[in-house]
């Protein structure tokens, strides 16, 4: 609808800008962002036609406007726990904290989070419950949820922890986090079709091909069928018939971030755009030109697919927060 939007939400942490992607496909404005890293500033201006804000640590909260989901694909850190278990206390220091000092002074009726699986055993499971308690302190019901995105119709065996919390007053009881979709897909299904440049093949002597690509038991897990050299971190080949592996924003070895697969007889690292397809970005993102900059973004981006079922739940759940208001009303903080 022209002019008009149907809720409002701010993108912390916002990276390359995944949360943005799925929220506006739903109608909402985003009226904040911020992210530090320059480099994902200039993609995402260049995708949203705006530049986010730097550091949160220094945006005073009274400067935010006002919104209705709060999004953030937050760094997991480690809490300095007190005996106590204080919560939102317990949370300076840390970057979630900006998270809860935002919620706590702007009160949005969503707060929807990501992080990596590990946020579940963080600390002894410390750092988990820490969170747990400061969504508690701050006036919010929360769910938690740990999901792998092969299960939702993009072939990366992504684990990833979600966080929907409730405003308390909005009297949500429950939330069901979307089940694993039948649709399966592989690899192979997100290959470019031309030929790949040849900075991308991988041509060593000491490559092994131990199994055959297509002795595949579970396609929603990754088959590794060789390695290079001693097979370390970024050292494994993958068969394009099963799902890949998690891509990752650090790490080396000769294919380093993305994994290399057997292709076509050769191998290689995926494309920046095959990341972006393993990631569920549409074909007309604009990736940055530079390939190294491109596998760390996607690395540290999200799973744009799971986070449109997850909303889409979020909205059956709690229906009113669907609107419409004019946009000319909202205050965004750009500037």
């Amino acid at each position: 609808m022209k002019n008009m939007t149907k809720f409002t939400f701010i993108d912390l942490f916002a990276g390359i800008g995944g949360f943005h992607l799925t929220l506006a496909d739903f109608g909402g404005l985003c009226v904040f962002s911020s992210e530090w890293d320059k480099n994902s500033q200039k993609v995402y201006l260049q995708n949203f036609g705006e530049i986010p804000q730097g550091d949160i640590t220094k945006i005073d909260e009274k400067e935010i406007p006002p919104h209705d989901v709060l999004c953030a694909g937050f760094p997991c850190q480690a809490f300095s726990i007190s005996g106590k278990q204080n919560g939102f206390k317990d949370t300076r220091g840390t970057l979630f904290f900006d998270i809860a000092r935002i919620a706590k002074y702007h009160k949005p009726k969503v707060l929807f989070l990501e992080n990596v699986k590990n946020l579940i055993r963080h600390n002894n499971g410390k750092t988990i419950e820490v969170i747990k308690k400061s969504l508690d302190e701050l006036g919010y019901r929360y769910f938690v949820e740990l999901l792998k995105s092969s299960d939702y119709g993009i072939p990366q065996a992504r684990e990833r922890v979600y966080i929907v919390a409730f405003r308390k007053d909005l009297i949500i009881k429950s939330f069901s986090f979307p089940k694993p979709i039948k649709k399966i897909k592989v690899i192979k299904e997100i290959l470019e079709k031309n030929p790949v440049g040849e900075e991308f093949y991988i041509k060593r002597k000491d490559i092994k091909i131990y199994k055959k690509e297509d002795q595949v038991t579970n396609p929603r897990n990754p088959l590794q069928i060789g390695t290079i050299n001693k097979g370390g971190q970024g050292e494994r080949i993958y068969s394009i018939n099963a799902a890949g592996i998690t891509l990752s924003a650090y790490g080396g070895g000769a294919a380093s971030k993305t994994g290399a697969y057997l292709i076509n007889g050769k191998i290689r690292k995926l494309t920046p755009r095959e990341c972006a397809r393993l990631q569920g970005f549409p074909e007309n993102f604009i990736l940055p030109k530079q390939k190294n900059i491109a596998y760390k973004q996607f690395g540290d981006s999200v799973s744009v697919p799971v986070l449109k079922m997850i909303f889409d739940k979020i909205i059956k759940s709690y229906p009113s927060l669907i609107r419409t208001i004019k946009n000319k009303k909202i205050t965004k903080n750009y500037e």
